[in-house]
């Protein structure tokens, strides 16, 4: 059987069966009343059953309307759901991405990643939200990030984790420091020379305090701030050595600074994908994080120092 019939006319259906009032649906659908009628009357005839019942003060579904109702709304979220994917997937198509991560990771992971999409979506723009770890949480779950990088912390369940990276913590000094030549220092021996340090804001700051509650620093440091990469520029700087996440480091070693094991303890973090539970991300956004995510495989796992 051949049906005569168009998306206008399912539109002008889903409209009366919501309206059960010809002016009404006609306003909705934006066509006058006699168009919305001959409308329907085509889709009665090209199904062959009466849909409506109409008086003069009401119009409701037939029986076979009211079967009829619930396909034809899921045939029309398909279709247009199918449509906004393949505009999605139209490389020519203009949007926005939005990332929240901790600084470390957007240096370790998006450079290569976001150069890599842009050749794929030249005209998306990426927006990175450079933020601690609580705040890329935050960013997640309330919509204004597509999805973060963040590392591990408190588990909420609003938020699902993705490991990709398991990293230990490492001292870091210019390479004319005494601990420059070392393999390995202990935290007791790290706290010996003057340091600087995370604040309490920081998402590090706060894992590291849990890990060395045991150990007491011989001497205050030197200064505080917020981020890991401002902790590398002082110490380029000459102000102290410092504890940060293997990740900030550049992949093929730093001009000036020396990277170190720090144990007694070993402290590691987990860094990965942090999304809402239960989302699916946009197109374009799964697009990007599938990037992170096989940029990391190719990498080889977990960060060893």
């Amino acid at each position: 059987m051949t049906l005569n019939l168009d998306l206008h006319d399912l539109y002008a259906f889903q409209a009366l069966a919501t309206c059960k009032s010809f002016k009404l649906a006609a306003e909705a659908v934006h066509i006058s009343q006699p168009a919305l009628s001959r409308r329907i009357d085509k889709l009665e005839t090209s199904l062959g059953v009466k849909l409506f019942e109409r008086t003069t003060r009401r119009v409701n579904l037939t029986l076979a309307g009211r079967s009829f109702a619930p396909r034809a709304q899921q045939l029309l979220r398909d279709l247009e759901s199918a449509l906004a994917e393949i505009g999605d997937i139209n490389p020519n198509r203009a949007g926005l991405v939005t990332v929240a991560c901790v600084p470390s990771a957007a240096y370790y992971f998006m450079p290569t990643v976001i150069a890599q999409f842009q050749t794929h979506y030249p005209r998306v723009r990426i927006k990175l939200i450079d933020a601690s770890a609580g705040e890329v949480y935050d960013a997640v779950i309330s919509g204004e990030a597509d999805f973060g990088l963040s590392f591990t912390g408190s588990p909420q369940p609003d938020i699902r984790f993705l490991p990709l990276v398991d990293e230990a913590y490492v001292a870091v000094c210019p390479r004319q420091h005494p601990l420059a030549e070392k393999k390995s220092v202990t935290w007791r021996e790290f706290y010996r020379y003057p340091y600087v340090w995370l604040d309490k804001t920081s998402g590090n700051r706060n894992l590291l305090d849990q890990a060395l509650a045991g150990i007491v620093p011989e001497r205050a440091s030197v200064c505080e701030t917020r981020h890991v990469t401002t902790l590398l520029g002082m110490v380029e700087a000459g102000l102290g050595i410092a504890a940060v996440p293997s990740m900030a480091m550049p992949k093929s070693g730093h001009p000036f600074l020396s990277a170190i094991a720090l144990t007694e303890p070993t402290v590691r973090r987990t860094v990965g994908i942090v999304k809402r539970t239960g989302q699916e991300l946009p197109h374009l956004a799964g697009e990007l994080e599938q990037m992170i995510i096989a940029a990391n495989a190719a990498e080889g796992q977990a960060l060893c120092l």
